[in-house]
C-alpha cells in the first residue's frame, strides 16, 4: 500500500519523497539511505535551548544509532546558514560535533505534508519523531509539544524493538527489556486455531495461551 493523496502517512505506509537541502548537501532520503533505517526528527528551532540539549543527545547516541543500521537525520524550517551557524556554536560552546545532516525546510512544505507544524501552539515545527525502515515505510511516528524535550534513550530503545519484533516476529512488552512482568522476554504471536491454543500453554511459558513468551538467547 501507498500513502494516500493529500493525507499524512501511516504506519506500515510509504513515506513520501523527500528531496531537501542539508547542512551536508542536497539529500533525497529514498536514495540516500538506500537499504537503512532512517530517524527523521524536526525541532521548532535554531538557537533554542530544549533543542540544543537534544541536538547534543542525539550526536552523543548517534553511533548506537549507526550500530543499528540507523541514519539520522534533522529538519527545521530555518535556513542552511542558520543550521551550520547553531552547529558551529555547538561545538565552540559545548564540544560536541553535530555531524547528522539538517534539513532546511525554508518553505515548510515537507513539514506541512508530515504533520510537524501545528498552529495552534505556533508556525515552526513540533518536535515530530518518525522511524522509517529500509523499505522506506514509516514505522514510528511520535509528536511531542515545544516545551518537552524528547528522550533519546525511548527512541533508541523502540527502534531496537521495531528491529527485534520484525527479525523474529514477536511482540515487546511495556518498556522492554525491563517489563515488571516479563523482564527482557518477548511475546509471542497468538494462535491461529483452538488446537495450537491448547498445545501452546502446554509447552511454552506464559499467563494463558493468549499471552505466552520466550527469551531471545
Amino acid at each position: 500500500m501507498t500513502s494516500r493523496s493529500n493525507s499524512l502517512p501511516l504506519i506500515g505506509e510509504l513515506m513520501p519523497e523527500i528531496a531537501a537541502a542539508t547542512t551536508v548537501g542536497p539529500i533525497n532520503l529514498r536514495e540516500h539511505y538506500q537499504g537503512k533505517w532512517i530517524l527523521l526528527f524536526s525541532h521548532p528551532a535554531d538557537f533554542t535551548p530544549v533543542c540544543t540539549t537534544e541536538f547534543v543527545a542525539f550526536a552523543r547516541k548517534s553511533y548506537e544509532f549507526k550500530n543499528l543500521n540507523c541514519e539520522l537525520i534533522a529538519l527545521s524550517i530555518d535556513q542552511v546558514f542558520s543550521h551550520i551557524k547553531w552547529v558551529e556554536w555547538i561545538k565552540q560552546n559545548i564540544g560536541v560535533d553535530i555531524e547528522f545532516p539538517i534539513i532546511a525546510d525554508e518553505l515548510g512544505e515537507i513539514a506541512q505534508s508530515l504533520g510537524m507544524i501545528h498552529y495552534v501552539k505556533a508556525t515552526n515545527t513540533v518536535r515530530a519523531v518518525f522511524i522509517i525502515g529500509p523499505d522506506y515505510k514509516l514505522r514510528l511516528m511520535m509528536y511531542y509539544p515545544q516545551e518537552i524535550g524528547r528522550q533519546v534513550d525511548e527512541i533508541l530503545r523502540a527502534l531496537k524493538a521495531l528491529q527485534i519484533a520484525e527479525q523474529y516476529s514477536v511482540s515487546m512488552p511495556e518498556n522492554w527489556p525491563n517489563n515488571e512482568l516479563i523482564g527482557d522476554k518477548v511475546i509471542l504471536p497468538p494462535p491461529n486455531n483452538i488446537e495450537e491454543a491448547r498445545e501452546r500453554i502446554k509447552n511454552t511459558e506464559g499467563y494463558d495461551w493468549w499471552f505466552t513468551y520466550k527469551d531471545l538467547k
